[in-house]
This record gives C-alpha cells, sequence and structure tokens, in this order.
C-alpha cells in the first residue's frame, strides 16, 4: 500500500524529481521516521506502471516477470563464462530460475527493487568481465570498466545492496581471472605486469567508497530507527542474545535456499525465537555452518590440489586423461603457454574449440567466486554494520541466490567427475534433475500462495501467527465477513497482546458495529501500547464526542494535534489523523457557538494538512463558521475552495447554495 497505493511520488501532479529525495515509501529521506531505503529508480518504474495503466495490477507482475526472465538469461550467460558450454551451464540457469525463494521477489510488486537491483548487478559484472579479457590489448577496456561502474550504481539506486557488485568484480579479477591464491597476492604486488590487475581494483575501490559516502550523505548520515517487532534481536539488551541470534540467522537463510519447504510473507516479530544461551540446541546449526563455510573457504584458497577438472574431465597433475585431454592449472590463462601447447594438441587431434575449453577456471576458482557471491551481497543484511527492519526476508536472498546456485553447480560437477561409474554418473545427474523439478513445483506451489492477500496470509500463520492473523482479520474485514475478522484480530492479540495496529483495528471494527463502550477499550490499550498512534486518538474523541463528553473529547482531540511526528514510520498517515483531529475539535467548537476558537483551529488543521489529505470537508466547515459570523465574502471563497477540491461535495453545495440565497 505505501510503496504504490498511497505513495504520492507516482501521481502525474508530484514532480518527478520528489522521487530523488523521497525513499521507497514516499517519505522525505531525511525526516527521522523514513526508512531510508533509497531507491529511486524502482519508484521510477512504479511511477511509469502506474502512469501506463494506473493501478491494474496485471501491468506491475508482468514487468516483473519480464525482469525475471532478463535476470535469469544474465545470469545463465555469466555461468558460461565458468562452465563454458553444456549442461552445466544449463543446470545452474535452471536452477536460478524455478528456486522458490524468488517467489516473493517476483510474485510481490515491491519485490522489484531486488530484480531490478540484481539485473544491474549481472550488467556490471558482465561489463567488468569484459574489461578484463580485452584489458592490455583494447582502448575499449576503460569504456567497459566505465560500463561497470555506471551499472554499479544503477544497481545501487534500484536496491542498496547492489553496490556489492564492486566486490564481487574484484573477486573475480584476482582469484578466476588472475587464478591467484591467498599467498600469491602480496607478492603480486611487485610484479609490474599485474599493475593494470591493481590499478582496476583500486578504481573499483575508489568508485564503492564514493557510492557509499554519496549514499549516507543523501540520507542525512543517520541510520533508520525500526520497532522492536521489525527485528526483536536488535532491541534485545543482553548482548549473548544479540550474538548468537544473529550469528544464527545467516544459517536459517541458508537453510531457505537448500530446503525452501517452509516460506512466509514476513519472517518478523517471534517467528525466529530469539537464542537466549549457549544451551539453544539452534547453535550447533550455527557451528556446523560456519565451519563448513571456513573450510571450503579455506581448501578453496589454499593452492592447487592433485586433481582438477577440466569442464567436466577428470586431470591428475597435468597428464592425459582417458581421453587424451590434458589440463595446466597454473597456465591456463597465461596466452604464452597456451598457444605453445597448441600444436602439440593439435598433433594429437584436439581442435582448437576443444582447447579453448582448457581455459575454463578450476573448480577452487569456482568455488571461491560463488561463495562471495552467496555472502557479499548478504553482509548488508545481517545487522554487521546497522541494524536493519526485518529478521529475515527472502526477497533479500534474491542476489545471493545466484552464489548459491553456481556452488550447487559446481558441487554436482565435481561429484560427477569423481563418480567413476556409469551408473553413478547417471544418479548424480538424475538428482540434479529431480531437485530442479522439485524446485520448479514448490515454486507453482508457492505462486499460489500468492494469488491473493487471503490465501498469503493464510500460508504465514505457521511461521509468523501474530502478524498473518492481523493481516488476515483486515482482508477479511474488506470482505465484509465481521465475524471472523473479530476472531482473526483476537488470535493475532493471543500470540502477541502489546500489537498496537492490531488493538486498534479490533477498536475500529468494535465502533463500526455501534459497540462504543468495547471499541473505547481497545483504543485506549493502542494509545497505552504506541502513544504516537494519533488515529487512536481520533477515534476515541470521536466516540466522546459522540456520546456527549465534550469536555473529553476536547482534551483528547488536543493532545493528539501536539503527537509531533518525529521517528514515525508513515509521517504521511500520522499528519492525516492529526488534521482530522483539529478538524473534529474545530466541529466541536462550531456546535458550542466559539466560531473564532473553530475558525483558528481549522487554519491550524489547513497548515498541517499532508497532500493526500482530501480537504474539502474542512474548508466548508471555515465557511461555515464565516457564515455564521456573518462574513460573507470569506465563506463565499471557503465555499468555493471546497468545490474546487471535490465538485460532487454535497455538503458544499448545500451550504453555498444557502448563501448565494441569502445574497
Amino acid at each position: 500500500s505505501r510503496a504504490i497505493k498511497t505513495n504520492q511520488d507516482l501521481l502525474p501532479e508530484t514532480p518527478w524529481t520528489h522521487i530523488f529525495y523521497n525513499d521507497f515509501w514516499g517519505t522525505l529521506l531525511t525526516h527521522s521516521g523514513s526508512h531510508k531505503s533509497y531507491r529511486p529508480l524502482c519508484t521510477l518504474s512504479f511511477r511509469i506502471n502506474h502512469a501506463v495503466g494506473g493501478m491494474d495490477p496485471w501491468g506491475y507482475h508482468l514487468v516483473n516477470v519480464l525482469l525475471h526472465a532478463a535476470v535469469t538469461g544474465l545470469f545463465t550467460n555469466f555461468s558460461r563464462i565458468l562452465f563454458g558450454d553444456g549442461y552445466w551451464t544449463l543446470i545452474a540457469g535452471l536452477l536460478f530460475a524455478s528456486h522458490p525463494i524468488h517467489t516473493e521477489a517476483v510474485a510481490g510488486i515491491v519485490g522489484r527493487a531486488d530484480i531490478g537491483a540484481c539485473l544491474f548487478f549481472l550488467l556490471s559484472l558482465m561489463c567488468y568481465v569484459k574489461h578484463c579479457s580485452t584489458r592490455g590489448s583494447s582502448p575499449s577496456t576503460w569504456g567497459w570498466i566505465l560500463g561497470a561502474g555506471l551499472c554499479a550504481g544503477c544497481s545501487m539506486l534500484w536496491k542498496e545492496q547492489g553496490v556489492t557488485v564492486l566486490a564481487i568484480s574484484a573477486v573475480y579479477d584476482i582469484f578466476v581471472f588472475h587464478r591467484l591464491k591467498m599467498g600469491q597476492i602480496i607478492p603480486a604486488l611487485y610484479k609490474r605486469k599485474n599493475l593494470t590487475l591493481f590499478f582496476s581494483i583500486g578504481l573499483l575501490t575508489s568508485w564503492g567508497t564514493a557510492l557509499l559516502g554519496v549514499r549516507l550523505y543523501w540520507m542525512g548520515n543517520k541510520p533508520p530507527s525500526f520497532s522492536n517487532s521489525d527485528n526483536p534481536a536488535a532491541d534485545s539488551d543482553s548482548f549473548l542474545t544479540r550474538t548468537l541470534t544473529f550469528f544464527y540467522l545467516p544459517t536459517k537463510n541458508l537453510w531457505l535456499l537448500l530446503c525452501p519447504d517452509t516460506l512466509s510473507f514476513d519472517w518478523s516479530m517471534d517467528a525466529v525465537p530469539l537464542l537466549k544461551a549457549v544451551s539453544d540446541w539452534r547453535n550447533l546449526h550455527t557451528v556446523a555452518f560456519y565451519a563448513g563455510l571456513l573450510l571450503l573457504a579455506y581448501f578453496s584458497l589454499k593452492g592447487s590440489s592433485n586433481e582438477r577438472e577440466c569442464n567436466g574431465k577428470t586431470v591428475m597433475n597435468g597428464k592425459q586423461n582417458a581421453n587424451g585431454h590434458s589440463c595446466h592449472s597454473e597456465m591456463e590463462y597465461k596466452t604464452l603457454e597456451v598457444k605453445s601447447s597448441f600444436a602439440s594438441k593439435e598433433e594429437n587431434g584436439i581442435k582448437k574449440h576443444e582447447v579453448q575449453k582448457l581455459q575454463l577456471p578450476s573448480t577452487e576458482n569456482i568455488v571461491i567466486l560463488s561463495l562471495s557471491l552467496l555472502i557479499v551481497p548478504f553482509v548488508p543484511a545481517t545487522n554487521l554494520f546497522f541494524y536493519v527492519g526485518f529478521v529475515i526476508a527472502e526477497r533479500v536472498l534474491y542476489v545471493p541466490s545466484m552464489g548459491f546456485c553456481l556452488l550447487v553447480t559446481v558441487g554436482v560437477r565435481a561429484l560427477y567427475v569423481k563418480a567413476q561409474k556409469r551408473f553413478l554418473k547417471n544418479l548424480v545427474f538424475c538428482s540434479t534433475a529431480a531437485l530442479i523439478v522439485f524446485y520448479g513445483l514448490k515454486t507453482v506451489v508457492r505462486n499460489g500462495d500468492w494469488q491473493n492477500e487471503e490465501m498469503l496470509y493464510r500460508s504465514g500463520i505457521k511461521v509468523n501467527p501474530a502478524k498473518a492473523w492481523g493481516n488476515l482479520g483486515n482482508v477479511l474485514k474488506s470482505q465484509s465477513k465481521i465475524s471472523e475478522a473479530e476472531s482473526a484480530y483476537r488470535n493475532a492479540l493471543y500470540y502477541r497482546s502489546n500489537m498496537a495496529d492490531m488493538l486498534y483495528n479490533l477498536g475500529l471494527l468494535l465502533q463500526e458495529n455501534s459497540r462504543f463502550s468495547e471499541a473505547l477499550h481497545y483504543y485506549k490499550l493502542a494509545i497505552g501500547s504506541r502513544p504516537t498512534l494519533a488515529s487512536a486518538y481520533l477515534n476515541t474523541g470521536i466516540i466522546l464526542m459522540n456520546q456527549g463528553k465534550t469536555e473529553e473529547a476536547r482534551r483528547t482531540f488536543l493532545k493528539c494535534s501536539e503527537i509531533p511526528d518525529e521517528n514515525l514510520k508513515d509521517p504521511h498517515a500520522h499528519k492525516s489523523s492529526v488534521t482530522s483531529c483539529l478538524y473534529n475539535l474545530g466541529k466541536l467548537f462550531h456546535e458550542q457557538g466559539h466560531y473564532e476558537d473553530a475558525l483558528m483551529v481549522y487554519k491550524e488543521a489547513i497548515q498541517k494538512m499532508p497532500r493526500q489529505f482530501a480537504p474539502q470537508s474542512l474548508y466548508n466547515m471555515m465557511g461555515e463558521a464565516y457564515m455564521r459570523m456573518s462574513r460573507l465574502p470569506e465563506a463565499e471563497h471557503w465555499y468555493v475552495e471546497s468545490l474546487r477540491s471535490k465538485s460532487d461535495h454535497i455538503p458544499a453545495h448545500l451550504t453555498y447554495g444557502k448563501l448565494l440565497a441569502l445574497t
């Protein structure tokens, strides 16, 4: 709703330049309550969608699916650089295309930020690959690195994690293109032939630092603030709890990539219980995860092993295997050595395009790049540098899933090569095909959950019952299933009794069904849980005013009007509620005959009124107050203003008609 339906930046009357000053939800980026999610290119794409098709969701979904198709094509093309032509590239592409973890990003419209960031992420990486291959031999090489930098900037303007492509490009250059091991990086600094390599790395570092610096400055040099329900671990007073939980969360994310059996639209609140003690058995998962990760990284970075694969063919110490192919691990990317081996290979009847396959990266190189692609884009979501507004978000795994797909593919290829018997090779291949089929089927099933809101929220009850029941209550209420909606709200409060939004929603439901005393009770509980909830004050005041408790109503409206919008998640909705409070306070004064006081309050309401507020009733009441004070020119002005803002506003037609009859 906030990203599209109520986002003023999508409307044609809003200057398009506002997109570059507001966050993803349309709030000024420097506002204390801003989410600080600066994604102007994504918002711009929504605006284009809105200009073409309005609020028809079909066009929005079409763009998401087309973007996912484009990303899949680019990822498959990138995989060819690592695996060459053949089954392994196809497997990597199919794994990415069918992975269920992508459902939220593709089927949920706001997930477009992740898909767009991934698109430019891959474009930047492909440009840098071109730069590496043309460096030192063509002037166009600097055009490619410029393209890599611009695409990295665009990726960051789709979503923040896009800037991490610069680090991935550096990893590709050092460990894949130049095939350096950890122990070779420092000695390589002293070799003149590597000057261009380190110059390129320096450019990547400088550009990345500049992008991050500008990004931090643009958002006001302040990190965002989130409620404790968004990220409970960040709000915990215990250092041990925060540490254990934050170390465990990447493990949970990897499990979602490995086995996406249980997926949810929301993982906030208590969806992942905090790890409060070392004795919690989930710490074993954490230890196993980091141990496996470190071992994999160590053996990949350590150096050359005795046995290597050459595009699926086993090679021992550079000697020929049964098929007559050979692989020289230290020579694969050195032009002179490869050229000098062409003659001997052609003498053995091996064609040049077969020799070209020998230039593919080794398994260790691909593992290093895959791990980097899995880990580095995920780092901004780890709470390592700053707290984030979620516990787990499936859409955030869209970019890291590329590293996962490459890792699975290279692992399957290694197993296939190690297998000596044809039966075992077929078993590995069929198991991989079955995995792709199961991923595809799960994606189809998960898309069914995203067909409509009711199905989506029902699917999330198992993971996050409080949030799912609360959202389901809103859907059922919109379907006029009042008793079911009330039960859903009460279920949500059973799991989490201090949710201000749910307390307010239940109060609103009861108020609309004339159960005013119960509604007041829940509004007071909502205010107790969140003292800045202006809409709860507004409805409390309206009920009290209708019950004739005018003094209580006046105090409630006044208190509401004094609540600042600092650090509020949705300042636009808050300002609308404050304006409505002032409008009702003015009506109260008007009914009591205090027209001067009413006018003063109405003027304050106009000053605080946000752009999206519908002002016709407020303007009409201004005219009424002036009319009662016999200031007819001013009254006529405000009646005309009311009709200008909403030409079919019946009360303004009636009051303006009376004025015309009088004059």
